[in-house]
């Protein structure tokens, strides 16, 4: 074990239980993946893995001197976030968050939920050395709750694509069929993103299906695989295969195609005739023009887009995106309707995003705040880390 020296900057942001430690915060080196005890003044003050490649020097697991960071500590720290996770889920939704790397006390550390399949994804590469400890800890804890496949999820910079490897268990294939609140959902294990779905929007799905105008119309922009569709569709109160209480035509914009067919595919899962509602493949903000120019109205607008500030240098830019964004959706959604935005830049805090949601970025006064979210209860954060608050989900109406 290594000893570095730490800044005392950096040690009050540890005190307040922030993980990380950036470069420029500590003194000395050590291998890539190795434990380091961190010292200020050359007393003990926390214990983390060191990385040789991230601006993150170290991610911190402890502060107790008297801890180890090993297999154990894992171990327990795996059992402790499932656990919780049991007390969350009943078997209608068996797609969920089980470890959510910071947010559970396990830096770099994400493990997803899809039926029997957990998806491990290792963020960095000094984790990696521990790949080995952390699915022997994860395999017992999985098999006695019915997980019977554990794949391993990292991506491949040179080809800018997820790789997949599977580490325990049969071969689950490149899809899977779960459930979210008794909805049937299937998640493409390959190439899907994140680590196959957008686990982290599941209350907001649940919230637009309250939302939608019964018999109404619903846009849903960079709709993806159409889980925000498919909730509009549905509507509220009504249980998968039913037709009741759902917009009568859900408008899905993405420029991918393929998950269009994936969209269209889950609708029939749940009863919905897919053909009764509009998949356009194209650009969100031009097919938003278009929908101006054609005097095309929505009673429900839900825009959920990539990330427009991925690091603090974006910021701006991604602010004047967004509020550009907001315009436009404001521009076709009708009197009386609901406008669902979100943002998954974790460098753009709510009153930021606030900002670029007011009567002067949307240019109409007609409509008011009646809600503001942040991730779900499976995906935990840290006070004093405000990198995990990355989601926002506000309505306005």
């Amino acid at each position: 074990m290594t000893d570095l020296s730490l800044n005392a900057l950096a040690a009050k942001s540890l005190d307040r239980g922030h993980p990380w430690v950036f470069r420029e915060a500590v003194r000395g080196k050590a291998a890539m993946g190795e434990v380091v005890d961190l010292a200020v003044d050359g007393r003990f003050f926390a214990r983390g893995i060191f990385d040789a490649a991230s601006p993150i020097a170290v991610r911190v697991y402890t502060r107790d001197p008297k801890e180890r960071v090993d297999r154990g500590l894992f171990s327990g720290r795996i059992e402790r976030a499932w656990a919780k996770r049991d007390a969350l889920f009943d078997d209608a939704t068996t797609m969920m968050r089980i470890v959510n790397g910071e947010g559970d006390r396990l830096p770099a550390v994400v493990v997803d939920r899809y039926g029997s399949v957990a998806v491990v994804r290792l963020d960095g590469e000094a984790i990696t050395a521990w790949t080995e400890d952390i699915v022997r800890a994860i395999t017992p804890l999985a098999k006695k709750r019915g997980v019977e496949t554990i794949l391993l999820r990292r991506s491949d910079a040179r080809e800018g694509e997820a790789k997949i490897d599977r580490v325990h268990g049969p071969d689950p294939g490149g899809t899977i069929e779960v459930l979210e609140r008794g909805t049937r959902i299937e998640v493409d294990l390959v190439h899907g993103q994140k680590t196959g779905a957008f686990i982290d929007q599941r209350e907001n799905r649940r919230r637009v299906r309250a939302l939608v105008k019964p018999g109404g119309r619903a846009l849903n922009l960079f709709s993806y695989t159409g889980g925000f569709s498919l909730a509009a569709a549905l509507g509220a109160g009504a249980a998968s295969g039913s037709h009741g209480g759902g917009a009568r035509e859900v408008v899905s914009v993405d420029v991918a195609a393929k998950a269009h067919a994936t969209a269209q595919r889950i609708f029939r899962l749940n009863g919905l005739d897919p053909t009764k509602h509009g998949f356009v493949t194209a650009d969100a903000t031009a097919h938003l023009a278009e929908l101006e120019r054609r005097r095309e109205t929505f009673d429900l607008v839900i825009s959920d887009p990539p990330s427009f500030a991925p690091n603090e240098r974006s910021k701006q830019r991604g602010l004047a995106a967004y509020a550009k964004l907001h315009k436009a959706c404001a521009r076709v959604l009708a009197k009386g309707g609901v406008l669902c935005l979100a943002s998954c830049s974790s460098h753009v805090t709510l009153e930021d995003f606030l900002g670029v949601a007011d009567d002067r970025a949307l240019e109409r006064s007609d409509l008011s705040v009646h809600g503001a979210w942040g991730p779900p209860e499976d995906h935990p954060t840290l006070a004093g880390f405000p990198e995990g608050r990355y989601l926002k989900f506000v309505v306005l109406r």
